[in-house]
């Protein structure tokens, strides 16, 4: 078609533009700087006072000190910032239009540009394949049709004539024409669309709320008891050395590792799940999938191929079968310009390409396409486009029964007239009289694994929704042959008048959504959350990307718009929503992991709170120091990493936080109670053996090099040296007494079945036993207890420590299993716990 130019702007005039600011210049970052994520996650305030406290300790030249106070959450903050860094980089790298060259005509003349270059005012020039960069209405003397599925859902090309808007990112796929920029840049739609796209949103995962609350609380309660211990301290005349190592073990209280074991648990998830097709882009998406009770879903690319597949073709007019298909296959193989139609027929149908003498190509503003051989003219279209001129049969009926099925319906016809052609006195396309050769039915391709995803799903207790920009007749029969209970379905039209309430409602007991804009997708995701759910939105096209925001999974699909898959939590690599179901056993194998780990960190925390604050009351000096708690490697750190790598995948515990105060709070009194006293009695044994002067001088030189100080010349000699053969009495007991505890929580043995019973899986008690020769190497090898601050290995301490121990696992098991402390504490008041095993659940 040859379409006049208009003149356009001048150079001058756009260079004036430009410096205005009216260029079409792609949406600029709202995330975050470098420097910002540096800043909030290194020094955040938990990391600050770390670093206060590591840097007094270095001044003092207490470098083991200083390294094991600040080496987890500087670690733990290096991940994070990381993983935001690499999250802003996609984000900045956001965009919609394609980087392929526009023409504007400049001075009168075409001129390529990149789209960025384009300003506001200039005369952009449209043609078949070219995507529309900027907002603005076409010009006269041209016509087009354009795409616009990425922006609405809807599958059709819409005709557009002079004076109709084109909207930035559409596709024009017929028609040539001028378009006046008018919208660019930010203002145009797809700079909006990049805009609430961008957005950085924060939607923890119930477990990150859980983890968040429990930690809180503990430096809540860790601040409390910092203020007593420190203000004893004063009165009591501390140095600043013996301050700062307190501040340093108190801070280490706060179980700031289960950050760090949760960051590790996502990442290891999103490893696994994109073995099995999901790429995941926001790791706490890993744990949110396995919440999701509904998924909202478009139609196609996600429950269908978006191929079309023959269902049915019917001879009309008495002819033979195959005649009819032999003579839609030829048709089919003729066109020039093939389309999704025409491969379909032609990879179902016999017959051969015929002699040509005229062709009008398929377009969305005539329904039909035709050619005209030796034999006549041909024409296949929609049955109301030719139905005016349609002579003979009626084929009403067959036509309504087919499409109330979601069947796609064409009629192939003939002209009546052998010397017909297929266009008016003008060359203009025009239809001939016909008459009725076949009815042909095809279908939108269900992708293969549907059905089974969708029934799965079911079994699960997740609700699937349908939103499509198609017909809500055509979704629901689709969503009908997929095994879904379509129901009666809604058109987007439906959900602008009512108000929240009456919305929710109707979200609720609707399955199918057609004809929806990209806000009712977002506001049906909106009502869905307000109801309660938990929801992920599957999407491809850029219509889909405010809804997928609004979610709390986003999930794009890899052959969708780069702005979906770059906004997505989840992104499906084989276009196949069945990878939802692994990501989402993944992520309750996470939780599981995480829930049970949450058990060991919480348990030592709780132990070493009580234990400082019952040897203070006592007065015999602060029960650790900051080495020493760098033991939490075994006790905590490696046990909890391998606990969560071995989860099973069950149902998320609801009563976590009840379970784990029935757990938590009888073992830290217990294990306290009898680390006390374990303590106490190394501290009185060690103290009265220098006070009567009768300790060997081996024994005198060994604890000279362990406390730096002099016997007979440091008067706080035997005090010093008291506290270092406790504090060795107390990690030994302590740190047995936490491998056990795992042993209480997966017991291999109904002996260990006190608090649930046994989980037949004996990898926690494999690991129990290298976790005890590796305590037995910290206490036996010099250089290894030097640097955890202990003794070598005594013979008292093994007195004291042994038969505490025997008394504890004695007593611990009691208590579980009468559930004393329970109604001492009035636990009992609590929600039954669940019977998770994998999650510590009590039987």
């Amino acid at each position: 078609m040859d379409v006049a130019a208009p003149p356009g702007l001048t150079s001058a005039e756009a260079a004036a533009r430009r410096s205005a600011g009216e260029a079409n210049t792609p949406v600029s970052s709202t995330s975050r700087t470098y420097a910002t994520i540096l800043r909030t996650n290194v020094f955040s305030f938990y990391n600050s006072i770390l670093f206060v406290i590591g840097a007094a300790l270095l001044a003092m030249g207490r470098y083991n000190d200083a390294f094991v106070s600040v080496g987890l959450g500087l670690v733990n903050a290096v991940i994070s910032a990381a993983q935001e860094i690499g999250a802003k980089r996609k984000l900045d790298g956001l965009q919609l239009l394609d980087a392929a060259q526009v023409v504007v005509v400049r001075d009168g003349a075409d001129v390529p540009l990149a789209p960025a270059e384009v300003v506001r005012g200039d005369v952009v020039r449209v043609r078949a394949g070219d995507q529309i960069v900027v907002d603005g209405p076409l010009l006269p003397g041209g016509w087009i049709e354009a795409d616009e599925s990425l922006l609405t859902g809807e599958s059709e090309p819409v005709v557009k004539e002079p004076g109709d808007d084109l909207r930035s990112g559409t596709l024009c796929v017929a028609g040539e024409g001028y378009q006046e920029a008018r919208e660019v840049g930010a203002a145009s739609y797809a700079g909006r669309l990049t805009a609430e796209a961008r957005r950085v949103t924060t939607d923890k995962t119930p477990l990150q709320r859980r983890i968040d609350f429990v930690v809180r609380l503990v430096m809540a309660l860790v601040v409390l008891m910092s203020g007593a211990i420190l203000a004893q301290a004063a009165l009591e005349g501390f140095t600043l050395l013996r301050v700062v190592q307190i501040t340093a073990v108190l801070s280490g209280l706060v179980p700031y590792g289960l950050f760090f074991l949760i960051t590790l648990a996502y990442t290891r998830g999103a490893a696994l799940i994109a073995r099995r097709g999901a790429l995941v882009q926001q790791v706490n998406a890993v744990e949110s999938i396995s919440h999701v009770d509904v998924v909202c879903t478009d139609k196609t690319g996600t429950l269908t191929t978006g191929r079309l597949t023959l269902k049915e073709i019917e001879p009309l007019g008495g002819r033979d079968a195959a005649e009819v298909e032999a003579a839609v296959g030829s048709f089919a193989r003729t066109a020039t310009t093939p389309n999704l139609t025409t491969v379909a027929l032609a990879a179902n149908l016999p017959g051969t390409a015929w002699e040509v003498r005229d062709e009008v190509p398929f377009a969305s503003s005539l329904r039909w396409s035709g050619v005209v051989t030796t034999d006549g003219a041909w024409v296949l279209g929609a049955p109301d486009a030719l139905a005016p001129q349609l002579r003979g049969t009626d084929i009403g009926a067959s036509v309504v029964g087919r499409a109330s099925m979601g069947l796609r319906v064409l009629v192939l016809a003939r002209a009546t007239d052998p010397d017909a052609g297929l266009r008016d006195g003008d060359g203009r396309a025009a239809l001939p009289s016909l008459e009725a050769v076949g009815i042909v039915a095809l279908a939108d391709e269900l992708r293969p694994e549907v059905a089974e995803s969708i029934r799965r799903f079911a079994g699960e207790g997740v609700a699937l929704k349908v939103l499509s920009g198609d017909d809500p007749r055509t979704v629901a029969a689709l969503a009908s042959q997929a095994g879904l209970r379509a129901g009666v379905p809604v058109a987007g039209a439906e959900l602008d008048a009512p108000d929240d309430a009456a919305l929710d409602r109707l979200v609720a007991r609707t399955t199918v959504f057609g004809r929806v804009a990209p806000e009712q997708k977002e506001r049906i995701v909106a009502s869905l959350r307000r109801q309660g759910h938990h929801v992920a939105m599957i999407g491809d096209g850029v219509n889909d990307a405010r809804a997928l925001k609004g979610a709390h999974v986003g999930v794009a699909m890899r052959s969708g718009s780069a702005v979906t898959r770059d906004v997505a939590d989840v992104v499906l690599l084989d276009d196949s929503f069945a990878a939802l179901l692994p990501a989402r056993a993944e992520g309750r194998r996470i939780i599981a992991g995480v829930a049970a780990s949450m058990y060991v960190f919480l348990t030592r925390v709780a132990t070493q709170g009580v234990v400082i604050l019952a040897v203070t009351m006592l007065g015999l000096g602060f029960p650790y120091s900051p080495t020493q708690v760098g033991l939490t490697l075994l006790t905590v750190g490696v046990p909890t990493l391998f606990l969560t790598l071995w989860a099973r995948p069950v149902r998320p515990d609801e009563r976590l936080l009840g379970n784990l105060a029935r757990f938590v709070i009888p073992a830290a009194l217990v294990t306290a109670a009898f680390g006390t006293a374990v303590y106490a009695y190394l501290y009185k044994v060690v103290s009265q053996g220098f006070s009567t002067g009768r300790t060997p001088e081996e024994v005198i030189s060994e604890f000279e090099r362990y406390t730096g100080l002099s016997y007979g010349t440091d008067t706080d000699f035997a005090d010093a040296a008291a506290t270092i053969g406790a504090q060795t009495g107390l990690s030994t007991f302590v740190g047995l007494a936490s491998f056990v505890l795992i042993l209480f929580l997966f017991p291999p043995t109904r002996f260990f079945a006190a608090w649930t019973r046994p989980t037949g899986d004996r990898r926690p008690a494999v690991l129990v036993a290298v976790l005890v020769v590796a305590f037995a190497a910290v206490l036996f090898v010099p250089a290894l207890s030097d640097y955890f601050g202990l003794t070598g290995p005594a013979p008292p301490v093994f007195r004291a420590v042994l038969p505490a121990l025997a008394l504890w696992f004695a007593a611990l098991t009691l208590v579980y299993r009468l559930r004393l402390l329970d109604r001492v504490l009035g636990l009992d008041e609590l929600p039954q716990p669940s019977r998770r095993p994998a999650s510590g659940g009590r039987t």
